[in-house]
């Protein structure tokens, strides 16, 4: 192996081994790309020169670390040149612009993006993050391989963590990293690094609970290691009659994993039984669904825990066909979970962005969610809100539904009609007025199910409104309603607002009380001596400061002078009325034909009790409406 003579003596005893390792994981680089390569080496051994690490080694061994990996991951030139000099800009007084004419502008370009505002003055810590954060988000929007030598970066942090003297800062780091670059690893399809991460992580955070579970899986693995090993020979053998060249991968649940099973479900850890996962890795998608039906044969699945994530990927490109068989031991069953995938599915599966083709279907997905983080940006006020945003829209997608075209869009659990529309197109969402769903007319707030067909129903004269962010639960359909908000002018707000109120007091109002001068003038009355006109609360409706159903219950009390019980709010169908966000209380939980009151509470808008709810009947006279009558 021809390793290039460096260009500045940093062959010490912490570097000559790093960097040799470095260069015979490269040996896929040409003789002039992996020159090049030793010139951006030695190029950050002199820029860091002189400084170590908390542990006492020379810095530059975390940069040659962090480029190692990137290495193994086959990341081009420029990716591994911006691995070793990631932190040049940020640690010393060369500039980009330097930088750039020696080694040009996308790499220094991709250097900057990963380097922190800690030069700039920010008030405190959380600050600085957020909008050093907000600048490396960009940066990946313009060029993905920013996104992949931060992780990087993060990983090698990680894996040294027990350098870091200070307890609540390798707490905060590992909080840090299960929030924000766990969960980006994971949209980027890194689930190999995404997985390494969380256990380094939860180890750090919380030791005590790692240990205890990781006794637990040791036991576990020991008293079943023989039912296990028979259970892969009758399936390898299986496999083999079907003359299927299966490879079998088994390793036991990630600790971390098994942590989130036993919250979520809230049970003990001798009850969480899916302990050991198994790959079964064949040449071709035609063999995994062949294999399917032959492990089927050999052990009983559990029925409804099969998911063909082959045909409906995820949205970071994650294709498995799961399953969990039940191996027999004694008087129970040993739960074993199965992903059966291809060579090329598993590769994809460990590394993401880092194995698939820049023009293939694979990227065009990963491009229009690069798109969609470009979008929050624009439409988060500071750096702040588009953190949480990111954080928002990081969690995997749990549903999938199709265009009517039969395109398939994947979207977070509780995903409405709101949230595919914003989803398809920002102008889709801000002019939707309606959605079919199955070809069934739904209210826009509905919750879509996976294998929903959904068509979206717009007009140029609709427009968004402040009680969709009631019921939206993406980023994107939440952070493009709050951006149209912002811009709309007051004179739009006071129409919007108005048809709101007049929407609300049709549907809830008896016709001849709803049509009455008379209650208007009444409700005009008290408004003025409360030193309000009619034109506040029309803007304050339709730019969400209030709910019209608290308007109209107010109407409705002024109007009982007239009508008596005539002016009393009428039925509310609950799953179609967009202008109030309805809930069913759980407490008591009312169906079709209950009397039942509702009362407005904050951040979940009208909440629908039975009458002689216990819960209900100790709330407030200010809060409890009028009767309600609940329909569908």
């Amino acid at each position: 192996m021809n390793i290039p003579t460096p260009l500045a003596p940093y062959d010490t005893q912490y570097t000559a081994p790093l960097r040799e390792q470095l260069f015979q994981i490269t040996d896929y680089l040409s003789a002039e790309e992996r020159e090049f390569l030793e010139k951006a080496c030695a190029y950050a051994f002199i820029a860091h020169d002189g400084t170590t690490r908390k542990s006492g080694e020379p810095y530059i061994t975390h940069p040659i670390s962090v480029t190692i990996e990137l290495a193994k991951w086959g990341m081009d030139l420029e990716t591994l040149c911006a691995g070793l000099m990631h932190d040049v800009l940020e640690d010393t007084d060369i500039t980009k612009a330097e930088m750039a004419t020696v080694f040009g502008n996308t790499i220094a370009t991709m250097v900057d993006g990963l380097s922190k505002l800690e030069k700039l003055q920010f008030n405190n810590k959380d600050e600085l993050f957020a909008e050093s954060f907000r600048k490396l988000i960009l940066a990946m929007t313009k060029d993905v391989r920013v996104i992949v030598v931060k992780l990087s970066d993060r990983l090698h942090n990680m894996k040294t963590l027990s350098g870091v003297p200070k307890l609540a800062k390798r707490i905060s780091t590992s909080r840090e990293t299960l929030e924000v670059y766990a969960p980006i690893a994971l949209r980027l399809g890194m689930n190999k690094v995404y997985r390494e991460m969380q256990q380094i992580a939860f180890e750090n955070i919380y030791p005590w609970r790692y240990a205890v579970i990781q006794r637990a899986v040791d036991e576990f693995c020991y008293e079943n290691q023989q039912v296990i090993d028979n259970a892969l020979k009758k399936l390898q053998a299986a496999l083999d009659a079907q003359n299927l060249n299966a490879r079998l991968e088994l390793t036991p649940i990630r600790y971390y994993s098994i942590y989130k099973k036993m919250k979520k479900r809230k049970v003990k850890l001798q009850d969480v039984h899916d302990i050991f996962h198994l790959r079964v890795i064949l040449p071709s998608e035609l063999d995994c669904y062949v294999a399917l039906g032959v492990v089927h044969r050999v052990y009983a699945p559990q029925m409804g825990r099969i998911k063909d994530l082959i045909a409906v990927p995820n949205a970071n490109n994650y294709q498995s066909l799961h399953t969990v068989l039940k191996v027999p031991y004694g008087k129970k069953n040993i739960e074993l979970a199965l992903q059966i995938r291809s060579e090329q599915m598993n590769t994809i599966a460990d590394y993401g962005i880092t194995a698939i083709s820049p023009n293939s279907e694979y990227s065009l997905r990963t491009n229009r969610w690069l798109q969609t983080v470009s979008d929050l940006n624009e439409s988060s006020t500071d750096a702040f809100e588009f953190l949480e945003n990111m954080k928002t829209d990081l969690f995997p997608a749990d549903v999938y539904v199709f265009t009517p075209k039969g395109e398939i869009i994947n979207l977070p659990r509780g995903a409405t009609v709101i949230d595919f529309a914003y989803n398809v197109h920002t102008k889709i969402g801000n002019h939707c007025m309606g959605g079919k769903v199955n070809g069934k007319s739904m209210s826009l707030r509905t919750p879509l199910r996976s294998g929903d067909t959904v068509e979206i129903i717009t007009s140029p004269y609709a427009q968004p409104n402040q009680t969709w962010l009631n019921f939206v639960v993406t980023a994107r359909a939440r952070a493009a309603i709050r951006q149209y908000i912002k811009t709309i002018n007051e004179e739009d707000a006071k129409k919007q607002g108005g048809k709101l109120l007049a929407h609300t007091m049709q549907s809830l109002l008896d016709p001849s009380v709803a049509s009455s001068n008379q209650v208007m003038q009444l409700y005009l009355e008290d408004l003025k001596q409360r030193g309000m006109n009619i034109e506040e609360v029309q803007y304050k409706i339709g730019t969400g400061q209030i709910l019209p159903i608290t308007v109209v219950h107010k109407i409705a009390e002024l109007a009982k002078k007239h009508f008596g019980e005539q002016a009393k709010l009428g039925a509310v169908l609950v799953n179609q009325h967009d202008s109030i966000r309805i809930n069913l209380a759980k407490c008591c939980r009312p169906i079709n034909g209950d009397a039942v009151s509702g009362v407005i509470v904050s951040g979940e808008g009208l909440v629908v009790h039975r009458d002689n709810c216990p819960k209900l009947l100790k709330t407030t006279p200010f809060s409890t409406l009028s009767k309600l009558r609940y329909g569908n």
